[in-house]
């Protein structure tokens, strides 16, 4: 019996799953100024109206799909650059570009308009996930350090049980490093001094009446070489409890508490850094989520509900100790005019819908249809996020009566044009003014990116993000060329011209269009949680490449990844970015084939074959068998990669395209899949809940999943892996 199996209420012309319209009717509308009949008249309306709009986008791209598909199987051998971008105008698929434009959008909160940091992307599913990367708007600077690898483990310096003061000393004496070199300070000569001196930090009256930063040190009194560096105060001034700097627009805190086991080591009493980290999150509906009916649905809606009415809360235990966390409140401050100085203390937060192509069977519509679940998405997530902006709550998110979402997964122009029109008929049934709606558009998806300009154009008074994806974007490159020849390794893939045609691209575009002080233009995940000190020296290639945000896939990472923007001035280097040519459009359309002249050996084949497929079971077997979209799952070294669906999309489509072309066999890739799912089966050993796939292969839903998305690869819509892990999903949560 199928315990999942849903009631559906008539509601207009709706047959709604019942367990959505007890939480709509008696969660989400309580407090909001929408009648039940009024909420269901209006989602009736929008569907009715949007979905053959919706149906009609879908059945172009497989229009044009099936165009590429037999130019590209007939010109394998024969392949022109200039041809083949002739034929793309011809078909529609390359669009010509417009005249100069400029962005309009309006009343957009700081922390995307005017500030530059990471940004966190949370699956909303998990309610304590979400509080983390809310919350993680502000970061112990010394936590991060001292419990990754950030600093190193040598010389005694491990990372004990016990506090190794060795390690805490290296701690410190980074965090001092980064004091001088982003507030230098200076004695009453003028003399270059260092924070590593300071014997005590007060706050003392100017001539003017304005607090200013006091420093003593062994050599002296000294104040910061910028003294406009210093904003604020916590406690009395003779002995502030914490020294509120900013730098770059970013604030960060001297904590200072010499009772305290860190501060009572120090000569200035201090204990930590906070660094303001995460500016902005994504509350992720989409790709880092396994929602596949009414019952997934409503556990994603109920903790973005939570969010926006401030009042979320999650309840577990760590350490054996029982724990209940909640969202942050403000932090206030006396600045230096004596007055109140309030700083958000929540990362601000967008939610991330599902995109133009997934239906979802927790609404029926008026022809028998499950609904497009982008178009619930936006009706449930803006209805939700009315609480924020008309509610009382003391958790607000916008301060500007903005609500954020990100639209991924959109192809070209037209289907930005169709999520406009969304966001317009959203906001005419919830009574929002005209653009209350903001929209982050997703350059994941080949068809958007040569079209970006014309994409940006179609949400221009709207729009407060762009960015890259490469996962996506190179499963989407995959599937667009299925026919035109084997594609070279993955490691081939990312050195080929068009991925830094494409990063540059991005960029160029944005700062064309008016992007910078407007909007986030952001680039991508880094992907190896565990791997701190790698990404500390990588990352601030985000920041000098012109993005004013990326991702991170922590708290911890997004307070390490806070220290690049301290170094780099985001918004200078746009400035000179905006001077150069942009990428070549001819570079972006350059296919990662397989060179003429490159043979893989059997070797090669193999290696490939088995990072695939243990990637692909590693995250599908989660997928199906738990419901958990995004984890940190051991590739085939064992090393934890934070995977989603756009890892498993590069991967599925990569197999696919070596099938096609015959670089492997299907007999090849099942003996590669059995040897990986007993790899899997024991890198996942530890946990209660697993259930091994080689106790049966043939019976395992998710192994059988897993092998679908590769021999079903070629026919999947753009290469998607949506709408097969939705299936093998539902069949298991019947088979329960």
């Amino acid at each position: 019996m199928n315990k999942h199996a849903e009631n559906y209420l008539q509601k207009v012309d709706l047959q709604v799953a019942s367990s959505l319209v007890d939480f709509v009717e008696n969660e989400v509308l309580p407090g909001l100024d929408i009648s039940a009949s009024g909420f269901w008249q209006s989602l009736s309306g929008v569907v009715n109206e949007l979905t053959p709009q919706n149906i009609a986008l879908l059945e172009e791209r497989d229009e044009l799909q099936a165009k590429l598909d037999v130019w590209n199987a007939a010109h394998k051998d024969s392949f022109s650059p200039s041809d083949y971008k002739k034929f793309l105008q011809e078909i529609g698929y390359l669009v010509p570009e417009g005249s100069e434009f400029k962005i309009s959008t309006e009343n957009v909160d700081d922390e995307i308009a005017r500030q530059a940091g990471p940004q966190l992307v949370v699956p909303t599913s998990n309610a304590r996930f979400a509080l983390n990367a809310t919350n993680a708007r502000w970061g112990s600077l010394y936590d991060a350090l001292y419990g990754t690898d950030a600093i190193p483990s040598d010389h005694g310096a491990q990372a004990t049980g016990a506090y190794n003061p060795l390690r805490g000393d290296k701690v410190i004496a980074f965090g001092r490093a980064f004091l001088d070199e982003h507030f230098p300070i200076v004695g009453s000569d003028g003399r270059q001094m260092s924070h590593v001196s300071a014997l005590a930090y007060t706050i003392q009256t100017s001539s003017s009446g304005a607090y200013v930063l006091h420093i003593g040190t062994q050599a002296g009194n000294a104040g910061l070489e910028t003294p406009a560096k210093f904003i604020g105060f916590q406690g009395a001034p003779e002995n502030p409890s914490s020294i509120l700097l900013t730098h770059n627009g970013l604030r960060v805190a001297i904590e200072i508490d010499p009772t305290s086991a860190i501060g009572a080591t120090d000569k200035a009493g201090v204990k930590d850094l906070t660094m303001e980290a995460a500016l902005t999150t994504i509350q992720d509906f989409e790709d880092s989520v396994a929602a596949v009916d009414a019952q997934d649905k409503i556990g994603v809606y109920r903790n973005w509900l939570g969010l926006m009415k401030g009042d979320l809360e999650e309840s577990f235990q760590k350490g054996g100790k029982a724990m209940t966390r909640a969202l942050a409140n403000d932090k206030t401050y006396v600045g230096t005019d004596g007055h109140d100085l309030v700083l958000h203390g929540r990362s601000l937060l967008f939610c991330r819908n599902v995109g133009h192509l997934m239906s979802n069977p927790a609404i029926i519509d008026a022809n028998g249809r499950e609904i497009q679940e982008g178009i619930m998405d936006a009706m449930f997530s803006s209805t939700i996020a009315l609480h924020d902006l008309k509610g009382s709550n003391t958790r607000k998110n916008s301060r500007t009566g903005s609500v954020y979402i990100v639209k991924p997964k959109m192809h070209g122009p037209k289907e930005a044009a169709f999520a406009n029109t969304l966001f317009d008929r959203v906001e005419d049934e919830l009574g929002l003014a005209r653009h209350s709606l903001k929209i982050g558009v997703m350059d994941e998806e080949r068809r958007t990116t040569v079209n970006l300009k014309e994409c940006i154009r179609a949400v221009k008074d709207r729009v407060v993000f762009i960015n890259t994806g490469f996962l996506d974007r190179t499963g989407d490159e995959i599937h667009t060329s299925m026919l035109l020849g084997p594609m070279t390794t993955k490691a081939g893939i990312k050195q080929q011209a068009w991925i830094k045609a494409y990063e540059n691209w991005n960029v160029d575009i944005g700062l064309e269009c008016g992007l910078s002080g407007r909007a986030q233009i952001g680039k991508g995940m880094w992907a190896m949680p565990d791997e701190m000190a790698q990404m500390l020296v990588e990352k601030i290639g985000h920041p000098k490449s012109g993005a004013n945000t990326a991702w991170v896939p922590s708290p911890i990472g997004a307070t390490l990844h806070s220290t690049h923007y301290h170094q780099v001035n985001v918004f200078d280097v746009q400035k000179d970015l905006a001077k150069r040519a942009r990428a070549s459009l001819d570079d972006i359309l350059t296919i990662p084939l397989k060179a003429k002249d490159q043979n893989f050996s059997a070797d090669e084949v193999q290696r490939e074959l088995d990072n695939n497929a243990q990637g692909i079971l590693g995250y599908v077997v989660r997928w199906i068998d738990q419901g958990v979209g995004c984890s940190k799952v051991p590739d085939i070294n064992n090393v934890g990669l934070m995977e989603d669906r756009a890892t498993l999309r590069i991967s599925s489509q990569h197999l696919a395209n070596w099938l096609e072309h015959g670089i492997t066999t299907e007999v090849a890739i099942r003996d590669t899949f059995k040897r990986m799912a007993a790899i899997v089966d024991e890198q996942n050993a530890h946990d209660p809940v697993y259930v091994p796939m080689c106790k049966n292969l043939e019976e395992s839903i998710a192994y059988q999943a897993a092998l679908a998305l590769v021999f079903k690869g070629k026919e999947q819509p753009s290469g998607y892996t949506e709408p097969l892990l939705h299936q093998y999903r539902l069949a298991l949560k019947a088979s329960m």
